[in-house]
């Protein structure tokens, strides 16, 4: 069975500020259907961000056989 989410990373530069950062995620979340999983801020100001969302049944499909 595979698993119920799908995973994408997102790595935000130093510099980006808070307001950016916001922005950025509310349209993957708004238009992609993606949701926060995980934030790390680093000492240098990275942000590394983990996004989820639930598999679709159309992207886990086998692909048809052509006959």
């Amino acid at each position: 069975m595979p698993p119920d989410y799908e995973y994408a990373p997102l790595r935000l530069p130093p510099g980006t500020d808070r307001v950016s950062a916001q922005v950025e995620l509310t349209i993957r979340a708004e238009y992609g259907g993606w949701e926060l999983a995980r934030v790390r801020l680093y000492p240098d100001g990275t942000r590394k961000v983990v996004l989820r969302r639930r598999r679709r049944p159309d992207s886990t499909a086998a692909p048809a056989l052509a006959t």
